[in-house]
C-alpha cells in the first residue's frame, strides 16, 4: 500500500496507463509506468495481464529507455516504439545510401543507428512465440504512433520527416546538417506553431508502411503514404483496415485567418492515394475507427464553438466506400469520448462523461438505442472488445481508485442488463492504493434552478466534534469533469493531511447536456464562478467542515476560475493559481490555439466587451488572498506570459504572494521531483494561511 503522507512513495507508485487485448484474448498488453534513472523520471514498460481469474502479471520489457504503443498482429506478435538500442543488422532502409562496405564502416554505421535509437523511437516486434524483440524500423524522425491490421500482418505507423526528404537516408543527411551547422530553426508559412509543450516543426508527421519480416530478415523500405503532409497529421488518430488495404485516418485542413478543420479520409496502403470520406464546414471530425468486417466507419463529429454557443458533438457512421453518414446518437446529449467497435460489427461501444462518471455505453446499429453498460461510479477508458463478443476489457478507475484491468461480461445480456453487473477486476501491475478518507456526492440548486453537482473528499477524522478545513478545488478545461482518479491533481494527499476537499462541476463542465455547457459559454466569470461559489456555501453548513479555514486552488481554467475568485471575494483564506490565464486579451494572441479562442471570445482589439467583462487582471486591486502563482516555461497551451503579468500585478500593488517557477516543465508537472516540491510548496502555503503554521521553504527550492 502507498502511504499518502510520503510524496515521494506517492510519486513513484507504479501506475497502468493503457491496455490492448490479444487477439486469442488470453491477455492484456498493459503500459506501466515507474519511476527510474538519474535524474529521476517516469520510464513505461510492457506488461502482460492475464484475462483468467487470479492471473498474474509479468513483465514483458525491460529498458532503460521504455517501451510504449503496444500494438498487436493477427499472430499475437506485439509491436511497440523503444529508443532501446538496436542489434546488429538494421533495415535496408537505414543502410540505404552507404557506401562503404568495410567492417569498420559497418561498425561506425551500427553505432550512428545505435544512438539514433536512443534520440528517437524505433519499431520493436516481440515475436508471439517469446525470445528477444527486435528492431524492424528506425526511421530518423522517430516513432509516434501505430496501427497494425487486425487479420493482416500489416503495420503503418507515423515519423516524422523533414520538409523535402525523400527517404530516410535524404532525411538523415538533413538531421545531421543541422545539427552540425547548430540550427534549430523553425520556419512556418502557416498554421499552428505550437502546441501544449511541443514546437511543431522542423518535420512533419508522415504515415509510413512496409510488410512486416519474417524471423530475422531484415525489413524491406518503408513506403511514405503521405508525401505531402505539413502539419495534416499533427494530433491525429489512424488506424489500418482490418485487411492492411487502406489507413483511414484525421487530416487536418488549413483555412483562412489561421482556422483549420479536420476531416477524416481513407489511404490507398498500395497506392498512397487519398480520399476524404468525411468532412463538414462547421464540424471537426476525430478519432476514427473501422468495423471489424471492414465495411464501416465510426467517428466523432464535433460542431465548432462559436462565438454564440459550443459546439454539440456526437458519433457517426459512414460506410468506408463513401456515401452520407449517419448520426448514431441522435438525441443523446453527452459528448462521446472513446469508441470500440463490437466483434460483429453490430454496435459500438463508447465512454462519455455522465454525472461525475464515465460510463460505457453501446450503440446499436439496427434500432440506434442507446444502452448503459456499466452503471457504477467508474471512470472506463482503453476499451478493447474479445472477438467472440462475451467480454469487454477496459481501465477503470474513479476519484477513490486509480486504473486498474477489469473485465465486463457481455455474453447473455438482455438490453441494459450488463448495466447491474460489477466490473470483474483482473490482476494489475498497478500499485494498491487505499484512500485515507471516504467520498461522499454533494449536490446544491442555483439561482436559474440547475442543479450543480461534485464530490466531496473527507480525511477520516472529520466529523461534528473535529471539523475539516476545506479545500475548493477547481477543474481545468473548461469542458471537463471530476470524473476520474488523478495522479497530477490528487485530493487524497490533501486528505491525508486533514483537508476536506470539494470538487465541484459547474457551468461549462461536460456530463450533464448543452445546457451545462451553454450556461457558460463565453461568460466564464459569471456561471461558472457563481456555480462554484453556491455549492462552496453549501458544503460549508456541513458540521464536519470548518467554515473558517477555507482555501481555493485551480490549474488551468481552475486557475483562471481562482484568479477570478481571488478578485471578487476574501473569503478564502489561501488561493494557488496553477497554470492560469490573467489577462484574457494577452493570451488570446500568445497561446498555441489562437483561432480556437478568437472563436469563443472574439477578436479582443475589435469587440473587447466579452474581454473586458471577464479578465481576472482588471480587478487586481480588489485581491486581498494570499495567493501562490506556480507556471511552468514550456507551457504553450496557457503561456508563461500569464503568470509573469500576474506576478508582476500582484507585486506592484503590494499583494502577499509568492512565485514556484518551473524552468522545464509545461502546463502540467511531469517530472517525479518537480511534482514533489509542487505539493511541498502547496502544502506549506496552505499550512501557513488556512492552519496557521509557520512558513516551512522546501528542502531542495
Amino acid at each position: 500500500m502507498t502511504d499518502f503522507t510520503d510524496l515521494t512513495a506517492f510519486v513513484s507508485a507504479p501506475r497502468v496507463t493503457s491496455l490492448r487485448l490479444s487477439p486469442d484474448g488470453t491477455w492484456l498488453a498493459a503500459t506501466v509506468q515507474t519511476v527510474g534513472g538519474e535524474p529521476v523520471r517516469y520510464v513505461t514498460a510492457i506488461w502482460r495481464v492475464p484475462t483468467s481469474a487470479g492471473g498474474v502479471p509479468a513483465r514483458l520489457t525491460r529498458s532503460a529507455e521504455g517501451e510504449s504503443s503496444p500494438e498487436f498482429l493477427p499472430d499475437g506478435s506485439l509491436l511497440f516504439a523503444s529508443k532501446r538500442p538496436g542489434e546488429p543488422g538494421g533495415s535496408r532502409a537505414e543502410e540505404a545510401g552507404q557506401d562503404e562496405p568495410a567492417e569498420d564502416q559497418a561498425a561506425r554505421d551500427q553505432a550512428a543507428r545505435d544512438q539514433a535509437a536512443r534520440d528517437q523511437a524505433a519499431l520493436w516486434l516481440l515475436p508471439a512465440a517469446g525470445g528477444e524483440a527486435r528492431r524492424i524500423a528506425a526511421p530518423p524522425g522517430g516513432v509516434a504512433a501505430i496501427s497494425g491490421a487486425r487479420d493482416q500482418a500489416a503495420v503503418v505507423y507515423s515519423a516524422g520527416v523533414l520538409p523535402g526528404a525523400t527517404g530516410a537516408a535524404a532525411d538523415a543527411a538533413r538531421r545531421k546538417a543541422r545539427a552540425a551547422a547548430g540550427v534549430n530553426a523553425i520556419l512556418h508559412e502557416g498554421g499552428t506553431v505550437r502546441y501544449w509543450d511541443q514546437d511543431l516543426g522542423p518535420d512533419s508527421l508522415h504515415l509510413l508502411t512496409g510488410p512486416v519480416p519474417a524471423g530475422e530478415e531484415s525489413a524491406p523500405a518503408p513506403r511514405d503514404l503521405t508525401p505531402d503532409a505539413r502539419r495534416e497529421l499533427d494530433e491525429q488518430v489512424f488506424e489500418l483496415t482490418p485487411d492492411g488495404s487502406a489507413v483511414v485516418t484525421g487530416w487536418v485542413v488549413p483555412e483562412p485567418a489561421g482556422e483549420r478543420r479536420t476531416e477524416i479520409v481513407v489511404i490507398d496502403a498500395a497506392t498512397g492515394a487519398r480520399r476524404t470520406l468525411l468532412t463538414s464546414a462547421e464540424a471537426d471530425f476525430s478519432q476514427p475507427r473501422v468495423s471489424p468486417d471492414g465495411r464501416l466507419v465510426a467517428a466523432i463529429r464535433t460542431e465548432r464553438d462559436t462565438f454564440d454557443r459550443p459546439g454539440d458533438a456526437t458519433l457517426v457512421l459512414a460506410g468506408l466506400g463513401g456515401g452520407q453518414p449517419r448520426d448514431l446518437l441522435a438525441g443523446f446529449d453527452r459528448i462521446p469520448a472513446e469508441v470500440a467497435w463490437a466483434h460483429d460489427s453490430g454496435s459500438v461501444y463508447f465512454t462519455a462523461d455522465d454525472q461525475g462518471r464515465r460510463p460505457v455505453f453501446r450503440a446499436d446499429l439496427a434500432d440506434g438505442g442507446v444502452t448503459g453498460i456499466t452503471a457504477d461510479d467508474g471512470a472506463y477508458d482503453s476499451l478493447s472488445l474479445s472477438r467472440d463478443g462475451r467480454s469487454l476489457y477496459a481501465l477503470r478507475n474513479a476519484i477513490g481508485a486509480p486504473p486498474a484491468p477489469v473485465r465486463i461480461d457481455l455474453a447473455g445480456s438482455a438490453p441494459g442488463g450488463p448495466a447491474s453487473r460489477e466490473p470483474v477486476r483482473l490482476s494489475t501491475p498497478g500499485a494498491a492504493l487505499e484512500v485515507p478518507g471516504r467520498l461522499e456526492e454533494v449536490q446544491t440548486t442555483v439561482a436559474d434552478g440547475t442543479t450543480v453537482r461534485g464530490w466531496l473528499v473527507l480525511p477520516q477524522t472529520a466529523s461534528a466534534g473535529a471539523p475539516a478545513p476545506l479545500l475548493l478545488w477547481v477543474h481545468g478545461g473548461p469542458q471537463s469533469s471530476w470524473n476520474a482518479w488523478s495522479w497530477r491533481w490528487n485530493p487524497w494527499l490533501m486528505a491525508a493531511r486533514g483537508y476536506a476537499v470539494l470538487l465541484p462541476d459547474p457551468a461549462l463542465s461536460t456530463g450533464y447536456g448543452q445546457h451545462m455547457m451553454e450556461r457558460g459559454h463565453g461568460a466564464w466569470g459569471d456561471s461558472p464562478y457563481t456555480d462554484v461559489m453556491a455549492i462552496t456555501d453549501a458544503v460549508v453548513t456541513r458540521p464536519d467542515i470548518d467554515a473558517s479555514r477555507t482555501a481555493m486552488m485551480g490549474g488551468s481554467f481552475g486557475g483562471y476560475m481562482a484568479n477570478w475568485i481571488a478578485g471578487h471575494t476574501d473569503r478564502f483564506a489561501a488561493i494557488v493559481s496553477h497554470a492560469s490565464l490573467w489577462a484574457l486579451d494577452q493570451f488570446n494572441g500568445t497561446t498555441d490555439e489562437p483561432a480556437y479562442w478568437r472563436r469563443i471570445f472574439g477578436d479582443a482589439a475589435a469587440a473587447p466587451k466579452r474581454y473586458d467583462e471577464n479578465s481576472p487582471h482588471l480587478h487586481v486591486a480588489n485581491i486581498v488572498t494570499p495567493m501562490l502563482v506556480i507556471h511552468g516555461d514550456r507551457d504553450y497551451r496557457v503561456p508563461v506570459g500569464e503568470a509573469l503579468r500576474l506576478w508582476a500585478d500582484l507585486t506592484s500593488h503590494s499583494k502577499v504572494a509568492k512565485f514556484l517557477y518551473f524552468p522545464d516543465e509545461n502546463h502540467w508537472i511531469l517530472k517525479p521531483g518537480d511534482t514533489v516540491v509542487w505539493y511541498e510548496t502547496v502544502l506549506a502555503f496552505l499550512a501557513e494561511h488556512v492552519l496557521g503554521q509557520p512558513w516551512q521553504r522546501p528542502e531542495l527550492l
